[in-house]
């Protein structure tokens, strides 16, 4: 007599192409409004990083990989001082430049990249920062992020720099949705209103580094606590009377 032969479970459904939900795009009205209050309590947002020309912000944003505006100002100081163009900082050497910034974090490969972008500005572009993404984005050291910055602040372009800062902000607000910085930013190009962006990473930055921190977002004077759902959020509603932002920075 033949075995009977029991089927096994079966297989689970296979998905259907196309069926995957996408999530909604954040509400035009509330990405204004949150824009439109964060340049109303900061109408002219600077960087922190301190520089003299395009050159010293683009060694100043390389140097700021991992370390903090503040320690990165500290280190700069004396070394622009000495150079402030690619010609002169070949000429004072990746051994000088390493001891000018042995005080931040990966000083050794930082002083390398420094000398590195440094020798490809005066080959292959005349000792002048170049306007272009690829351009920068080719010099040793810099990558997207740098390159927006670079953009952003020496030359005015509408682009935007996502740190850790930015990427933490726009997930909370639910600005912009993504796994990479990259991911990030596009989603934040795509929402942001044109009228804001020149100046939406700062905003975006200096909200999430005194604002909206990491581990205890200061709800209490942040301007757009009602328009946050955020679960990281612990303070219900508006601020309290009289609270502002700018009192986050003092």
């Amino acid at each position: 007599m033949p075995k009977t032969v029991r089927p096994g479970p079966s297989p689970p459904p296979r998905k259907r192409a196309g069926l995957r939900r996408r999530k909604a795009k954040p509400d035009p009205q509330r990405v204004a409004e949150i824009f439109r209050r964060l340049a109303a309590a900061n109408p002219e947002p600077k960087g922190e990083l301190e520089y003299a020309n395009p050159f010293t912000l683009l060694v100043a944003v390389v140097l700021s990989a991992q370390a903090t505006d503040a320690g990165v100002n500290k280190a700069t100081r004396g070394l622009f001082k000495a150079a402030d163009t690619p010609r002169k900082m070949l000429s004072v050497g990746e051994d000088a430049v390493r001891e000018h910034i042995k005080t931040i974090g990966l000083y050794r490969n930082k002083a390398k990249n420094v000398i590195g972008l440094s020798q490809a500005l005066v080959d292959r572009h005349g000792g002048e920062v170049p306007h272009q993404r690829e351009a920068l984005e080719a010099l040793p050291g810099v990558g997207r992020k740098t390159a927006n910055v670079v953009l952003n602040t020496a030359f005015g372009e509408p682009t935007l720099a996502v740190d850790t800062h930015v990427f933490r902000v726009a997930h909370r607000l639910n600005l912009a949705t993504g796994k990479t910085p990259h991911e990030v930013e596009l989603g934040l190009l795509e929402v942001i209103p044109p009228a804001y962006l020149q100046h939406a990473h700062h905003w975006l930055i200096l909200h999430g580094r005194y604002v909206c921190q990491a581990r205890k977002p200061r709800c209490d004077v942040c301007v757009v606590s009602d328009l946050c759902t955020s679960p990281d959020k612990w303070f219900e509603g508006a601020p309290p009377k009289g609270a502002a932002q700018r009192e986050a920075t003092t």
